[in-house]
């Protein structure tokens, strides 16, 4: 599953000057076919001697929790296992187990029992560490000419990890995503695999988003709500059809809200401007440049979350998500809008790449609080209908 939508990836600002050369900083990529995409692809970029020593200097400054977590600006490591673990991005798991908690609250049917707290936290390792990290390790192999020019230093690109361990890792998660997913499907008694047919959609939603020929990403619109659906929908689709019937007015819910995710990836895109120029991504912030690109951003989030609420508290018997009016919980909502606008304005408005650890740190919490809020009153409606 794709997002960074609520994704919460913090990072370090580096500068440093990069160019163009032969030969490529990890031969070893260079002569084989990737196993996954059936095409030939060579690394052709990588960073001048000293601007290299430069960042490398700059990443081992970075603790050994950042690189863990996967956090931009992290140490470099020899590791192998704690590298894997860095190339699964564990900081980017939250909105996925979020999003299973949201979606057991959608159902109505979630109790305080031992296996249904089981259930729960094994669909949280499926979406999670399996299926994100697996959405992480390929978006990395796809992206290592990326990153050559704005993070040489990360594994892929720095020749950290080979190229056999890294095509490994991503069969060994995938199908540990989709062998829980059917464990999943069997323990909750379904005749009809949804869970499992959800985790193969998002996987394969995870590999266009990263790989050629379609790569979504190349597109800043389409690429990030494949994002925000992935990282917000998915999870919470699981999630409720774990313990209930997955519903017309979740998948609406969830489906806007993922415009927001949309906003959220657009987040990410600022520090990766260069790169994406010199590539030729159509990111929001190289399409329309980092002004207007700031604004856009907001304006998703912060439209989409008040569109939700509004709609919520003008119909109180009929309307939007199947009639569900429910105006304490759309006072809520707004509620969470205003200390996200507050912090747009004090950080991400000011400097979307300087400020953008310290911006989704402070606004994105209200934002994952919406979400539950808006998957009570969901429930809430299922169980009054």
């Amino acid at each position: 599953m794709a997002f960074t939508a609520l994704n919460t990836v913090y990072s370090i600002r580096l500068s440093y000057k990069t160019k163009i050369i032969n030969p490529p900083r990890n031969p070893q990529f260079a002569s084989t076919p990737i196993a996954l995409s059936f095409n030939r692809q060579t690394l052709i970029v990588r960073a001048t001697e000293s601007d290299t020593n430069e960042d490398e200097a700059t990443a081992g400054s970075g603790s050994s929790i950042i690189q863990i977590l996967g956090i931009k600006g992290a140490k470099q490591e020899t590791d192998k296992w704690k590298i894997r673990i860095q190339l699964m991005k564990p900081v980017t798991w939250p909105p996925l187990v979020w999003g299973v908690v949201c979606g057991a609250a959608a159902s109505g049917n979630f109790h305080w029992s031992l296996e249904d707290i089981a259930k729960s936290v094994v669909c949280m390792i499926m979406s999670g560490p399996c299926l994100t990290g697996y959405t992480q390790t390929l978006n990395d192999w796809y992206d290592r000419e990326i990153d050559a020019i704005n993070e040489p230093y990360r594994p892929i690109p720095s020749g950290a990890i080979s190229k056999n361990e890294v095509i490994m890792q991503i069969w060994v998660l995938l199908l540990g995503g989709l062998g829980l997913a059917g464990v999943l499907d069997a323990w909750a008694g379904h005749n009809f695999p949804g869970i499992l047919y959800l985790a193969i959609g998002g996987s394969l939603v995870s590999y266009i988003y990263s790989a050629p020929p379609l790569k979504l990403k190349q597109n800043g619109w389409i690429g990030n709500f494949a994002l925000g659906a992935s990282y917000i929908g998915l999870p919470w689709w699981a999630g409720q059809a774990l313990f209930g019937i997955l519903t017309p007015d979740s998948i609406i819910l969830t489906l806007l809200y993922s415009i927001a995710g949309l906003g959220i990836g657009i987040v990410n895109d600022f520090k990766s401007v260069e790169g994406d120029r010199q590539l030729g991504l159509q990111s929001i912030p190289v399409a329309f440049g980092s002004e207007t690109a700031k604004w856009i951003c907001v304006g998703t989030i912060d439209i989409t979350q008040i569109f939700v609420a509004e709609q919520r508290l003008k119909y109180s018997s009929a309307g939007f998500l199947l009639g569900a009016g429910k105006p304490y919980h759309s006072l809520a909502l707004l509620g969470m809008v205003v200390p996200q606008v507050f912090f747009q304005f004090k950080y991400f408005l000011r400097d979307p790449v300087k400020y953008d650890v310290k911006y989704q740190a402070s606004a994105q919490p209200f934002l994952i609080l919406g979400l539950l809020i808006s998957a009570m009153a969901t429930s809430h409606s299922s169980s009054s209908s």
